[in-house]
């Protein structure tokens, strides 16, 4: 008898064990399925997204068709103000800036993937554009209803008799072009490139036509003001008369352009999709990762189960009898 339980309790040891590897084998499948289904549906969603886009650049030519010199000469202009800034940032050899540029120079779009360049976003003075040099100086809410640009909301100055200064133009953190492309760079909390960095650095500084003007709208000036011929007001009330060519690294000077609204919305939309594909790509690639890590957790699984197998085949095939005759 007491054989008979010591044959039983190894019989049922056995049995426990090789069912414990079942059923994590059987875990593993259900996981390797989920994840192998998950992979099917993110790359039926890219294949959708692949086929808006080619629609959307499609659509683009379209309108790009009948502007294509105009374009040409605006694309010239856009690149040689670029390349200006670019050249007098890389002026400065060892700040981060220059270098930043250089990895851009040499590794092209792979740059971003750059351990050093990861997370950047771009150096401020080539995220945006300004439509007069005047305004890209070094000298640094609410939204605008329907403004594709996002400009901020802000209450124009008045003079004590209830009118707006004469020579007023802006506010400097809405006088900035943001690229289409950087407009949908987003914090975690849902901000953009105009309520966190360019108003951290312009806050509310005001941007007046000439400096007589800017002086006389001295009681409506709380942040600071700039005038286009190189006046200057700071936030303590101190007053600098400026020379614009001693500024060298500025703000690109916007091209203008000539498209349609249909466009842009058009290229925001397209830029949308983009960011989509990219997610989507980014999750695909995330899914395959978890689907090889288990694949390889199943085959060492499987392995150890086969080897459990025929280590204790001799014996199990009695321990399975012993335990069925014991609890017949």
């Amino acid at each position: 008898m007491r054989c008979t339980m010591e044959g039983f309790s190894k019989a049922e040891s056995a049995v426990n064990n090789s069912k414990k590897l079942q059923d994590e084998l059987q875990t593993l499948g259900f996981k390797i399925k989920q994840h192998e289904d998950n992979i099917k549906y993110l790359k039926t969603q890219k294949d959708n997204l692949d086929g808006s886009i080619l629609d959307l650049q499609v659509t683009l030519g379209k309108y790009c068709s009948s502007s294509i010199p105009t374009m040409e000469n605006e694309a010239l202009s856009k690149s040689r103000s670029e390349n200006e800034t670019v050249e007098q940032i890389l002026k400065y050899e060892k700040s981060a800036a220059a270098i930043l540029c250089q990895l851009k120079i040499r590794h092209g779009s792979q740059a971003s993937h750059l351990t050093l360049a990861k997370d950047v976003l771009g150096i401020v003075a080539t995220l945006g554009k300004v439509d007069d040099e005047n305004l890209s100086r070094p000298y640094a809410g609410d939204f605008v209803a329907d403004d594709p640009q996002r400009r901020l909301d802000l209450l124009k100055p008045r003079l004590p008799n209830g009118e707006c200064p004469p020579g007023f133009l802006g506010f400097a953190v809405n006088m900035i072009n943001v690229d289409s492309a950087n407009i949908l760079c987003l914090t975690s909390s849902g901000c953009g490139l105009r309520e966190t960095l360019f108003y951290n650095l312009f806050s509310r500084l005001q941007v007046y036509r000439t400096r007589a003007e800017m002086l006389l709208a001295l009681p409506c000036i709380t942040d600071g003001a700039l005038s286009l011929d190189g006046g200057m007001i700071k936030t303590a009330g101190v007053f600098s008369l400026g020379s614009r060519e001693d500024v060298e690294v500025r703000f690109p000077k916007s091209s203008g352009s000539n498209l349609p609204l249909e466009y842009f919305e058009t290229e925001k939309e397209l830029t949308e999709v983009n960011w989509k594909r990219e997610k989507v790509e980014e999750d695909i690639q995330r899914e395959q990762s978890l689907l090889n890590h288990i694949n390889y957790t199943f085959r060492i699984k499987k392995q150890a189960f086969i080897k459990y197998l025929a280590d204790s085949s001799p014996y199990g095939i009695q321990s399975w009898y012993v335990v069925l005759e014991v609890r017949l």
